[in-house]
C-alpha cells in the first residue's frame, strides 16, 4: 500500500495519520477484495502496534481513534441436524477408508473437538471419575485453554473400536486421523453417499456439536466450556438456535405464564 500510494518503501512512524489508515482500509477492500470483517481483523492488528508505539512514546496521538472497526454478523457455517447425524452413523460405508473418516467426524460432532485437537488426542487426556464417567481433559492446541468434555456412550464406543487398531498404536494416536485436506476431501464423498446437500468439513463437526447441544437445551456457558472458549460471545458464532428450539422455549414460557388458551378476545367493533 505504501509503495503504491506514496511511492516509497517505508514511512516515518509519525507520518501515519488518519488519512493513511483510512486509505489502507479502502486499499484492503478494493485491491485485495477483503470483506469488511477481513479488513477489520487486519486493522486491529495494526491498531495493536499503534497502541504499542504510543506506550513507548514513539508517537503522541492515535491515528486510528476515528476509524470504525465494527465486525458484521455473519451466517453460522454449515452444520448437521440430529437426523443427518444419525443418517451418517447408520449408513454403511463402501470401504474402510471412508468408515474411518466417518468415525473420526462423528467423534468430533459428539465432543466438539477441533480437527487438530482430535489429531493430538492421547491416553493422557482421557480421565475416569469416581462414578465411572469418562472425560476428555485437554488444552486446545490453538489457545492452550482447557476443554472439559464428558464422553457420550457412542463417542466412547469409537475410542474402544480403535483402541486395538494397529495404525493408531503405531502413530501413538487414539483415532485414525489422516491430513485435514484428505479428511475434507473424503467427507465430500460421505456427504454424497448419505444424500446430504451440505459442505462437510472437519470444522463443520464443531459447529454441529454446538448447534445440536443448544437445540437440546444445553446452556451456552456449558457449550463454551466444552469448546474451550473463554468468552460466551465466541461460542455464539458456533451455536445457532433452530426454529424448533425457539418454539420449545416459547411453549415453556407459556406454561410458566399459565395463560388460559380458552380466553378469546372480543371482536373489534
Amino acid at each position: 500500500y505504501t509503495k503504491l500510494e506514496y511511492k516509497k518503501d517505508d514511512l516515518p512512524l509519525p507520518f501515519i495519520n488518519h488519512e493513511y489508515i483510512y486509505g489502507f482500509k479502502i486499499f484492503l477492500q478494493t485491491h485485495h477484495n477483503c470483506k469488511n470483517n477481513g479488513a477489520v481483523n487486519l486493522l486491529k492488528a495494526l491498531r495493536n502496534f499503534i497502541l504499542y508505539s504510543m506506550r513507548n512514546d514513539w508517537i503522541e496521538k492515535n491515528p486510528m481513534r476515528d476509524i470504525k472497526m465494527k465486525e458484521e454478523v455473519t451466517e453460522v457455517r454449515a452444520h448437521l441436524t440430529k437426523a443427518e447425524l444419525e443418517g451418517i452413523i447408520a449408513k454403511e460405508m463402501p470401504n474402510e477408508r471412508l468408515e474411518r473418516v466417518r468415525d473420526v467426524f462423528i467423534f468430533c460432532c459428539l465432543t466438539g473437538l477441533a480437527f487438530t485437537d482430535a489429531d493430538h488426542l492421547s491416553k493422557a487426556h482421557i480421565v475416569r471419575d469416581d462414578e465411572g464417567n469418562v472425560w476428555i481433559h485437554k488444552p486446545r492446541q490453538k489457545t492452550s485453554i482447557m476443554s472439559v468434555i464428558p464422553l457420550l456412550p457412542y463417542a466412547r464406543q469409537i475410542l474402544e473400536k480403535y483402541s486395538i487398531d494397529a495404525e493408531c498404536a503405531e502413530n501413538g494416536k487414539l483415532l485414525p486421523i489422516c491430513s485435514n485436506q484428505r479428511m475434507n476431501s473424503y467427507l465430500k464423498e460421505i456427504a454424497t453417499i448419505c444424500n446430504i446437500n451440505k459442505l462437510l468439513t472437519t470444522h463443520c463437526a464443531r459447529h454441529t456439536f454446538a448447534c445440536v447441544a443448544i437445540e437440546y437445551g444445553m446452556p451456552i456457558e456449558t457449550i463454551a466450556k466444552i469448546l474451550g472458549h473463554t468468552k460466551v460471545q465466541m461460542t455464539r458464532h458456533y451455536a445457532r438456535l433452530s426454529d424448533g428450539a425457539i418454539l420449545r422455549d416459547m411453549v415453556k414460557l407459556n406454561e410458566r405464564m399459565q395463560l388460559n388458551d380458552g380466553i378469546t378476545l372480543k371482536k373489534a367493533q
